[in-house]
């Protein structure tokens, strides 16, 4: 039986909340079918889940829920903070940044992203498309 849609979410508060979202995301990700013919796509989810999470708790001050759903095309993580202010924004490249970058490597990472205004703050929604191993025939 193949998996069609599988999903889990969890909030992650401001004190290590980063690290502990990496190393969630990783478990979660080696369920799926794809994880072991992928691996880079399973690494740049993993990247974009920091740098998300990061931007919650740096910029919004906030805790942060994180959702990572599987549809059978598309992991979807998206990152909820309890502020509205603050768009993520992409800034102008700059050799010498030590911060400011997390939005670009999610762009480079993600085939696409987006943010929703929310009630009670913003969710930040990245896919990434992994590819499928080939199906066994017998």
């Amino acid at each position: 039986m193949s998996m069609r849609a599988v999903g889990w979410a969890r909030t992650f508060p401001m004190s290590g909340g980063v690290r502990e979202g990496r190393r969630w995301t990783e478990e979660h990700l080696s369920q799926l079918p794809w994880y072991e013919s992928s691996p880079d796509t399973a690494d740049s989810i993993v990247l974009a889940v920091s740098e998300l999470l990061t931007n919650a708790h740096l910029h919004a001050r906030s805790d942060a829920q994180l959702v990572l759903t599987w549809d059978s095309r598309c992991v979807h993580i998206s990152v909820h903070d309890d502020t509205p202010e603050r768009a993520p924004k992409q800034h102008a490249e700059s050799t010498g940044a030590v911060s400011g970058r997390g939005i670009a490597i999610v762009d480079a990472l993600a085939d696409s992203w987006e943010t929703h205004e929310q009630q009670h703050g913003k969710a930040v929604t990245a896919c990434f498309t992994p590819e499928l191993p080939e199906p066994v025939k017998g």
